[in-house]
């Protein structure tokens, strides 16, 4: 039964309390919202939720370069560890041993090795030796973009000429799912065994691709592999951004803008096809007659109503075609005018111009799939050209911030699981330094792990718009104890280490050859950073700079005699209660300066000065410029 109180005045009059929940309002009454578990949702779309965004960045030049963006802006061409073993935590729970002395150490040797065999050719790190560990980033990062998680497992091969046995084999989502078909129960969602409290505990993962005919059964076999080893050690890589509690696969935010890229993508090939089929006709003739009288014309006034109308206009445009090339038109003083078919005339065309594409509306489609995307519409469309320097920041800053949050929930947590891996067999191989008394042990022990695998990752630099104010902006930080010099120059996508060492090194050198560099960064004349980047006019040989006139009127005020104070004593009357204070007479000779031009290098100065007994003094001085 319907509720009563919704019809009462009052009640309509008051409204309700959420709008957007109205089910009685005309733009609501329609709106069904899906009710059902996070899981159910999106479970049984997953599959074609990942083809239709794969499909769109294969095939779509914006959707390409959403991908590119995310790669560029967060992995960059190298990304590099920086290592910081948390040596205060594992000082407190076991040794004074773990100092700061034997975390530089740990350090040093753990970035060393691991950005080495990172990017060596070999591609050691991936189970299918094509790939660096940069490149297994980026295809993380990327795959993430259009499927929402980051799917891979840990491999152990044993191969000779390896220098290690661990590897990291990347695996389609797609693949991972429920065996033979089998639908999601309490325990097992879209492939992924779970416990009561919500817990992988497994995966089961397909042999073979879906489409892949030609490994025959396989297709249709799936392995389970735990999630990790009875002692901790990871077996499954699985990253997904969850925006709802209990959610167990991933959806990327693509999913929300494809229709926008699809309909925007459609819109431009229309407007395209159209500029071009404008632009392939230079005019066209129009013919005034009813269409009677040209059937009557053709000789087709008997024929039948219901005949094909294509061949009334088919000998139409056959005798208008013949009518054409045998008039040559009226040639009057060399210009021709032509002859048309009677009852016909001729239209000229305007060429053809995309008169959506590049527009507001265009520009608005976009601004909505950049949106979606969490990214500014500057660096989605690449179109700068309404934009100054300080929109450009906030664009760069909207964009920096989103990708900082992919990188450390993506690019970051899938770098420190590859990295946990790798540090583990080398530390149980007893190749990393450890304190007297300690071995490997340790990172079995409660808070081992995190301790030795705490870490940064340095990716893409954030770049620089104006590099003048944005580098003053970071020396003050740093001066002003805001910041650092490893957070700044990590933010360049810098290693500090790297260049401190590099500057060592430069600088020694620097001194064994005797070299020395200007480092004064401005320009001569310049009294700030800002005027760094202005050009300024040759200077003339002959003239006198502002720093030769500011010497020379120095040195004049030194040569200056000190002034000479008279106070003469006070008349003081007793008869008279009037006391008369003369005022002091000050006489100070003022010095005459005759400053003249520098010619050739020789520079004449005219001193004139008063000695003790007031007698004048001149005298000419010389400097040769250097």
């Amino acid at each position: 039964m319907p509720d009563i109180a919704l019809t009462r005045p009052e009640t309509a009059a008051i409204g309700g309390a959420l709008e957007g929940a109205e089910r009685t309002t005309r733009e609501t009454m329609l709106w069904v919202a899906d009710r059902r578990h996070p899981d159910q949702i999106i479970n049984q779309v997953k599959d074609e939720a990942d083809f239709r965004g794969r499909d769109v960045v294969s095939n779509d030049g914006y959707a390409q370069g959403i991908v590119d963006l995310n790669r560029d802006n967060i992995v960059g061409s190298q990304f590099r560890l920086n290592s910081q073993p948390n040596w205060t935590v594992l000082q407190q729970l076991y040794s004074t041993r773990f100092d700061e002395k034997w975390a530089e150490e740990f350090q040093v040797a753990a970035e060393e090795k691991f950005n080495l065999m990172a990017d060596s050719g070999g591609c050691y790190l991936d189970a299918s030796r094509r790939n660096t560990f940069t490149s297994l980033v980026r295809m993380a990062v990327a795959g993430f973009v259009y499927t929402g998680e980051v799917l891979a497992t840990a491999e152990w091969i044993r191969e000779v000429g390896r220098p290690f046995n661990t590897a990291i084999q990347m695996v389609a989502p797609t693949r991972l799912s429920n065996p033979d078909g089998k639908e999601d129960d309490q325990f097992l969602r879209r492939g992924v065994r779970r416990d009561l409290r919500g817990r992988p505990t497994g995966y089961f993962i397909r042999i073979g691709y879906p489409t892949q005919w030609y490994m025959g059964t396989d297709t249709f076999r799936w392995a389970f592999v735990p999630a990790e080893k009875p002692w901790g050690r990871r077996q499954v890589i699985h990253i997904i951004d969850s925006i709802q509690p209990d959610q167990t696969r991933g959806v990327a935010k693509l999913v929300a803008v494809l229709k926008d890229i699809k309909m925007t993508k459609k819109f431009e090939e229309i407007v395209l096809q159209n500029a071009v089929i404008n632009a392939s006709y230079a005019a066209t003739i129009e013919s005034e007659l009813p269409k009677e009288v040209i059937a009557a014309a053709m000789g087709g006034g008997g024929l039948d109503p219901n005949a094909s109308f294509l061949n009334v206009i088919g000998s139409y445009l056959t005798s208008l075609n013949s009518y054409l090339s045998e008039a040559n038109g009226v040639a009057v003083d060399g210009a021709k005018m032509p002859h048309l078919f009677p009852g016909t005339k001729l239209n000229m065309q305007t060429l053809g111009t995309p008169g959506g594409v590049g527009t507001e509306f265009e520009v608005s489609l976009l601004r909505h799939i950049a949106a979606g995307l969490g990214i500014s519409y500057e660096e989605f469309a690449r179109d700068f050209s309404r934009t100054n320097y300080s929109s450009a920041r906030a664009a760069m800053m909207t964009t920096w911030k989103h990708m900082m949050g992919t990188k450390k929930f993506v690019a970051d947590k899938f770098a420190d699981e590859v990295y946990s891996l790798w540090l583990e067999e080398d530390m149980n191989a007893g190749n990393m330094p450890m304190p007297r008394g300690f071995t490997s042990e340790v990172w079995y022990r409660p808070w081992g792990k995190e301790c030795f695998t705490s870490c940064d990752w340095i990716g893409a630099g954030r770049g620089q718009i104006d590099e003048l104010k944005e580098t003053q902006a970071a020396l003050l930080r740093v001066k002003g104890g805001m910041s650092t010099r490893e957070y700044e120059i990590a933010k360049q996508g810098g290693d500090w280490r790297k260049v401190f060492r590099q500057l060592n090194r430069e600088a020694k050198l620097q001194a064994d050859l005797d070299l020395a560099f200007d480092q004064n960064v401005q320009k001569d004349g310049s009294t700030s950073g800002q005027t760094v980047m202005q050009d300024t006019p040759p200077s003339n040989t002959n003239a006198v700079s502002l720093n030769q006139l500011t010497e020379a009127f120095a040195e004049a005020i030194s040569l200056m005699p000190a002034p000479v104070v008279t106070v003469p004593q006070p008349v003081v009357n007793v008869a008279q209660p009037t006391v008369n204070v003369a005022q002091p007479v000050v006489n100070v000779p003022q010095p005459i300066v005759n400053v003249h031009l520098p010619m050739k290098g020789v520079e004449r100065t005219r001193v004139t000065k008063h000695d003790a007994s007031g007698r004048i003094l001149e005298f000419e001085r010389e400097e040769v410029d250097a």
